[in-house]
Protein backbone atom coordinates (compact mmCIF):
# COMPACT_ATOMS: atom_id res chain seq x y z
CA UNK A 1 0.00 0.00 0.00
CA UNK A 2 0.97 3.25 -0.73
CA UNK A 3 2.79 5.40 2.20
CA UNK A 4 1.02 8.47 1.17
CA UNK A 5 -1.80 9.28 3.65
CA UNK A 6 -5.14 11.08 2.02
CA UNK A 7 -8.16 12.50 3.97
CA UNK A 8 -11.76 12.53 2.45
CA UNK A 9 -14.33 14.67 4.69
CA UNK A 10 -17.54 12.70 4.59
CA UNK A 11 -16.62 8.62 3.63
CA UNK A 12 -19.57 7.47 4.76
CA UNK A 13 -21.89 9.89 2.67
CA UNK A 14 -22.31 10.54 -0.62
CA UNK A 15 -19.41 11.98 -3.03
CA UNK A 16 -17.05 11.54 -0.03
CA UNK A 17 -17.62 7.54 -0.59
CA UNK A 18 -16.98 7.50 -3.85
CA UNK A 19 -13.82 9.56 -3.65
CA UNK A 20 -12.45 7.40 -0.66
CA UNK A 21 -12.77 4.14 -2.83
CA UNK A 22 -11.67 6.06 -5.35
CA UNK A 23 -8.12 6.38 -3.48
CA UNK A 24 -8.38 2.98 -1.99
CA UNK A 25 -8.18 1.41 -5.57
CA UNK A 26 -5.04 3.45 -6.12
CA UNK A 27 -3.74 1.99 -3.22
CA UNK A 28 -3.70 4.96 -0.27
CA UNK A 29 -3.95 5.16 3.06
CA UNK A 30 -7.59 6.77 3.71
CA UNK A 31 -8.82 8.27 6.85
CA UNK A 32 -12.32 10.00 6.63
CA UNK A 33 -13.08 13.31 9.24
CA UNK A 34 -16.60 12.60 9.70
CA UNK A 35 -20.02 13.67 12.15
CA UNK A 36 -20.86 10.34 11.82
CA UNK A 37 -18.85 7.81 13.27
CA UNK A 38 -21.53 5.85 14.85
CA UNK A 39 -22.65 4.96 10.66
CA UNK A 40 -21.38 1.42 9.40
CA UNK A 41 -17.91 2.34 7.79
CA UNK A 42 -18.82 0.60 4.35
CA UNK A 43 -14.92 0.28 3.84
CA UNK A 44 -14.14 -1.59 7.14
CA UNK A 45 -10.61 -1.20 8.09
CA UNK A 46 -9.14 0.15 5.41
CA UNK A 47 -10.34 3.97 6.46
CA UNK A 48 -9.65 5.10 9.35
CA UNK A 49 -12.45 7.55 11.04
CA UNK A 50 -11.94 10.31 13.11
CA UNK A 51 -14.25 12.97 14.20
CA UNK A 52 -13.84 16.82 13.18
CA UNK A 53 -13.20 17.81 16.04
CA UNK A 54 -14.77 21.29 14.89
CA UNK A 55 -14.26 22.69 18.68
CA UNK A 56 -10.52 21.32 19.54
CA UNK A 57 -8.11 22.96 17.27
CA UNK A 58 -5.13 21.14 18.55
CA UNK A 59 -7.05 17.75 17.92
CA UNK A 60 -8.51 18.89 14.41
CA UNK A 61 -4.62 19.48 13.38
CA UNK A 62 -3.72 16.09 14.49
CA UNK A 63 -6.17 14.01 12.77
CA UNK A 64 -5.04 16.11 9.45
CA UNK A 65 -0.87 15.68 10.42
CA UNK A 66 1.00 13.77 8.25
CA UNK A 67 -2.03 13.90 5.23
CA UNK A 68 -0.53 14.62 1.75
CA UNK A 69 -4.14 16.02 0.57
CA UNK A 70 -7.55 16.87 1.77
CA UNK A 71 -10.36 16.16 -0.08
CA UNK A 72 -13.50 18.39 1.12
CA UNK A 73 -16.85 17.72 0.43
CA UNK A 74 -18.16 18.98 3.54
CA UNK A 75 -21.36 21.35 3.75
CA UNK A 76 -25.04 21.30 3.91
CA UNK A 77 -27.73 21.87 1.56
CA UNK A 78 -30.18 23.76 3.41
CA UNK A 79 -30.41 25.42 6.54
CA UNK A 80 -32.19 24.06 9.10
CA UNK A 81 -32.41 23.95 12.87
CA UNK A 82 -30.27 21.03 13.05
CA UNK A 83 -27.15 22.95 10.66
CA UNK A 84 -27.10 26.11 8.70
CA UNK A 85 -24.85 27.02 5.95
CA UNK A 86 -23.58 29.81 8.49
CA UNK A 87 -22.25 26.54 10.57
CA UNK A 88 -20.70 25.05 7.37
CA UNK A 89 -18.93 28.38 6.46
CA UNK A 90 -17.64 28.60 10.14
CA UNK A 91 -16.50 25.03 10.42
CA UNK A 92 -14.66 24.76 7.05
CA UNK A 93 -12.23 28.21 7.44
CA UNK A 94 -10.67 26.75 10.44
CA UNK A 95 -10.14 23.25 8.57
CA UNK A 96 -8.56 25.06 6.19
CA UNK A 97 -6.15 26.57 8.77
CA UNK A 98 -5.63 23.43 10.10
CA UNK A 99 -4.84 21.57 7.56
CA UNK A 100 -1.85 24.30 6.80
CA UNK A 101 -0.58 23.72 10.05
CA UNK A 102 -0.58 20.44 10.02
CA UNK A 103 1.36 20.56 7.02
CA UNK A 104 -1.10 18.89 4.45
CA UNK A 105 0.25 19.62 0.91
CA UNK A 106 -2.86 20.01 -0.89
CA UNK A 107 -6.74 20.70 -0.84
CA UNK A 108 -9.45 19.32 -3.13
CA UNK A 109 -12.41 21.29 -2.36
CA UNK A 110 -15.80 20.86 -3.60
CA UNK A 111 -17.62 24.40 -4.30
CA UNK A 112 -21.01 25.11 -6.53
CA UNK A 113 -21.28 26.65 -9.78
CA UNK A 114 -21.74 30.65 -10.24
CA UNK A 115 -20.49 31.46 -6.23
CA UNK A 116 -20.52 34.91 -5.29
CA UNK A 117 -20.24 36.72 -2.01
CA UNK A 118 -22.79 39.13 -3.43
CA UNK A 119 -25.67 36.15 -3.78
CA UNK A 120 -28.30 37.16 -1.66
CA UNK A 121 -28.62 33.00 -1.91
CA UNK A 122 -26.40 31.69 1.38
CA UNK A 123 -25.60 28.75 -0.10
CA UNK A 124 -23.80 30.42 -3.26
CA UNK A 125 -22.62 33.20 -0.65
CA UNK A 126 -21.06 30.86 1.87
CA UNK A 127 -19.52 28.60 -0.96
CA UNK A 128 -18.12 31.71 -2.24
CA UNK A 129 -16.64 32.85 0.88
CA UNK A 130 -14.65 29.38 1.41
CA UNK A 131 -13.45 29.21 -1.96
CA UNK A 132 -11.59 32.84 -0.94
CA UNK A 133 -10.79 31.38 2.62
CA UNK A 134 -9.21 28.80 0.47
CA UNK A 135 -7.06 30.56 -1.80
CA UNK A 136 -6.05 33.10 0.92
CA UNK A 137 -5.19 30.20 3.08
CA UNK A 138 -1.54 29.64 0.96
CA UNK A 139 -2.55 26.04 0.47
CA UNK A 140 -2.47 24.57 -3.23
CA UNK A 141 -6.09 23.62 -4.07
CA UNK A 142 -8.27 22.62 -6.43
CA UNK A 143 -11.77 24.37 -6.25
CA UNK A 144 -14.17 21.80 -7.92
CA UNK A 145 -17.56 23.57 -8.72
CA UNK A 146 -20.52 20.99 -9.91
CA UNK A 147 -23.84 21.52 -10.25
CA UNK A 148 -25.99 18.69 -9.39
CA UNK A 149 -24.38 15.23 -8.66
CA UNK A 150 -26.53 12.06 -10.13
CA UNK A 151 -25.62 8.50 -8.57
CA UNK A 152 -27.44 5.72 -6.31
CA UNK A 153 -27.49 8.00 -3.55
CA UNK A 154 -28.78 11.37 -4.63
CA UNK A 155 -31.58 13.03 -3.59
CA UNK A 156 -32.55 15.11 -6.45
CA UNK A 157 -32.86 13.40 -9.76
CA UNK A 158 -34.09 10.76 -7.65
CA UNK A 159 -36.90 12.64 -6.17
CA UNK A 160 -37.70 14.14 -9.75
CA UNK A 161 -38.49 10.34 -10.58
CA UNK A 162 -40.20 9.09 -7.58
CA UNK A 163 -42.61 12.64 -8.17
CA UNK A 164 -43.22 11.05 -11.79
CA UNK A 165 -43.95 8.10 -10.49
CA UNK A 166 -46.26 8.55 -7.40
CA UNK A 167 -48.07 11.94 -8.63
CA UNK A 168 -50.67 12.09 -10.97
CA UNK A 169 -49.23 15.61 -12.56
CA UNK A 170 -45.36 17.31 -12.27
CA UNK A 171 -45.48 20.90 -12.05
CA UNK A 172 -42.27 23.24 -12.73
CA UNK A 173 -41.31 26.21 -11.33
CA UNK A 174 -42.67 29.01 -13.93
CA UNK A 175 -42.16 27.50 -17.19
CA UNK A 176 -38.71 25.45 -16.54
CA UNK A 177 -36.60 26.90 -18.79
CA UNK A 178 -33.08 27.29 -16.82
CA UNK A 179 -30.72 24.87 -17.30
CA UNK A 180 -29.05 22.07 -15.37
CA UNK A 181 -26.27 20.01 -16.03
CA UNK A 182 -26.16 17.21 -14.13
CA UNK A 183 -22.64 15.45 -13.06
CA UNK A 184 -22.49 11.71 -12.52
CA UNK A 185 -20.83 11.15 -8.79
CA UNK A 186 -17.95 9.13 -9.68
CA UNK A 187 -16.67 11.32 -12.19
CA UNK A 188 -16.77 14.22 -9.81
CA UNK A 189 -14.60 11.75 -7.49
CA UNK A 190 -12.08 10.74 -10.44
CA UNK A 191 -11.76 14.51 -10.99
CA UNK A 192 -10.91 14.83 -7.67
CA UNK A 193 -8.73 12.51 -6.91
CA UNK A 194 -6.84 13.57 -10.32
CA UNK A 195 -6.54 17.39 -9.57
CA UNK A 196 -5.37 15.87 -5.69
CA UNK A 197 -2.23 14.49 -7.84
CA UNK A 198 -1.12 18.50 -9.09
CA UNK A 199 -0.05 21.06 -7.82
CA UNK A 200 -1.23 23.80 -9.76
CA UNK A 201 -4.22 26.00 -7.70
CA UNK A 202 -6.69 25.71 -10.45
CA UNK A 203 -11.04 25.89 -9.88
CA UNK A 204 -12.99 23.57 -12.41
CA UNK A 205 -16.66 23.85 -13.68
CA UNK A 206 -17.52 20.30 -12.56
CA UNK A 207 -20.26 19.64 -15.05
CA UNK A 208 -21.27 16.55 -17.11
CA UNK A 209 -21.71 16.08 -20.69
CA UNK A 210 -25.99 16.71 -20.72
CA UNK A 211 -27.23 20.34 -20.60
CA UNK A 212 -30.95 20.24 -20.23
CA UNK A 213 -33.65 22.63 -19.27
CA UNK A 214 -35.44 21.56 -15.81
CA UNK A 215 -38.23 21.10 -18.21
CA UNK A 216 -36.16 18.90 -20.53
CA UNK A 217 -35.07 17.14 -17.68
CA UNK A 218 -38.15 16.20 -15.71
CA UNK A 219 -39.39 14.80 -19.72
CA UNK A 220 -36.24 12.49 -20.28
CA UNK A 221 -36.98 10.93 -16.51
CA UNK A 222 -40.42 10.11 -17.18
CA UNK A 223 -39.51 8.99 -20.70
CA UNK A 224 -36.88 6.71 -19.49
CA UNK A 225 -38.79 5.32 -16.47
CA UNK A 226 -42.18 4.93 -18.63
CA UNK A 227 -44.08 6.86 -16.76
CA UNK A 228 -46.78 9.75 -18.60
CA UNK A 229 -47.28 12.38 -16.19
CA UNK A 230 -48.55 15.97 -17.47
CA UNK A 231 -46.03 17.93 -17.10
CA UNK A 232 -47.32 22.00 -15.94
CA UNK A 233 -45.90 25.50 -15.81
CA UNK A 234 -46.77 26.76 -12.50
CA UNK A 235 -46.27 29.79 -10.61
CA UNK A 236 -42.96 29.58 -8.94
CA UNK A 237 -44.31 30.66 -6.11
CA UNK A 238 -47.73 27.65 -6.05
CA UNK A 239 -44.89 24.81 -6.65
CA UNK A 240 -42.82 25.39 -4.11
CA UNK A 241 -45.91 25.82 -1.36
CA UNK A 242 -46.80 21.95 -3.10
CA UNK A 243 -43.65 20.81 -2.42
CA UNK A 244 -43.54 22.33 0.69
CA UNK A 245 -46.38 20.38 1.89
CA UNK A 246 -45.73 16.87 0.25
CA UNK A 247 -42.39 17.39 2.53
CA UNK A 248 -44.03 17.75 5.18
CA UNK A 249 -46.43 14.84 4.78
CA UNK A 250 -42.68 12.60 4.00
CA UNK A 251 -40.71 14.66 6.95
CA UNK A 252 -38.27 15.96 4.86
CA UNK A 253 -37.77 18.96 3.06
CA UNK A 254 -38.56 18.62 -0.54
CA UNK A 255 -36.94 21.82 -1.87
CA UNK A 256 -36.32 25.62 -0.73
CA UNK A 257 -36.94 28.84 -2.31
CA UNK A 258 -33.42 29.84 -1.97
CA UNK A 259 -33.07 26.61 -4.04
CA UNK A 260 -36.34 27.51 -6.90
CA UNK A 261 -34.24 30.99 -6.80
CA UNK A 262 -31.10 29.71 -7.71
CA UNK A 263 -32.62 27.38 -10.22
CA UNK A 264 -34.06 30.13 -12.19
CA UNK A 265 -31.45 32.26 -11.75
CA UNK A 266 -29.54 29.70 -13.91
CA UNK A 267 -27.02 29.25 -11.42
CA UNK A 268 -26.89 25.15 -12.18
CA UNK A 269 -25.07 26.06 -15.74
CA UNK A 270 -22.25 27.52 -17.00
CA UNK A 271 -20.44 27.77 -20.26
CA UNK A 272 -17.47 25.66 -19.67
CA UNK A 273 -16.34 22.41 -21.05
CA UNK A 274 -17.77 19.21 -19.85
CA UNK A 275 -15.67 18.00 -17.01
CA UNK A 276 -17.48 14.14 -16.87
CA UNK A 277 -18.53 11.83 -19.22
CA UNK A 278 -21.36 9.85 -18.07
CA UNK A 279 -24.10 10.96 -19.36
CA UNK A 280 -27.71 11.40 -16.89
CA UNK A 281 -29.81 9.54 -19.74
CA UNK A 282 -27.59 6.66 -20.13
CA UNK A 283 -27.23 5.90 -16.19
CA UNK A 284 -31.11 6.66 -15.68
CA UNK A 285 -31.70 3.91 -18.92
CA UNK A 286 -29.38 1.14 -16.79
CA UNK A 287 -31.42 1.74 -13.27
CA UNK A 288 -34.07 2.85 -14.92
CA UNK A 289 -35.95 -0.38 -12.31
CA UNK A 290 -34.65 1.07 -9.20
CA UNK A 291 -34.61 4.81 -10.05
CA UNK A 292 -37.38 7.01 -8.10
CA UNK A 293 -38.88 3.78 -6.75
CA UNK A 294 -38.20 5.14 -3.30
CA UNK A 295 -37.91 8.49 -1.66
CA UNK A 296 -34.62 10.04 -0.92
CA UNK A 297 -35.01 11.51 2.61
CA UNK A 298 -33.14 14.17 2.95
CA UNK A 299 -33.65 14.60 6.81
CA UNK A 300 -33.68 11.38 7.88
CA UNK A 301 -30.38 11.01 6.61
CA UNK A 302 -28.82 14.00 8.42
CA UNK A 303 -30.89 12.99 11.80
CA UNK A 304 -29.79 9.21 11.87
CA UNK A 305 -26.31 8.90 11.72
CA UNK A 306 -26.47 5.32 12.74
CA UNK A 307 -27.67 3.61 9.31
CA UNK A 308 -25.90 3.75 5.93
CA UNK A 309 -26.36 6.43 3.59
CA UNK A 310 -28.59 5.21 0.87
Amino acid sequence: MSEELHIVTGAFGYSGKYIATRLLDEGHRVRTLTNSLNRPNPFGEKVEALPFNFEDPDALIESLRGAKVLYNTYWVRFNHSLFKHADAVRNTLPLFEAAKRAGVERVVHVSITNPSEDSPLEYFSGKARLERGLKESGLSYAILRPTVLFGKEDILINNIAWALRHLPVFGTFGDGSYRIQPIYVDDLAALAVEQGKRQEDVTIDAIGPETFTYRELVAAIAKITGVHRPILAMPPALAYAAGWTLGLFLGDVMITWPEVRGLMADLLCTDSPAAGTTRLTDWAKENRDQLGVRYANELARRKDRTRNYK
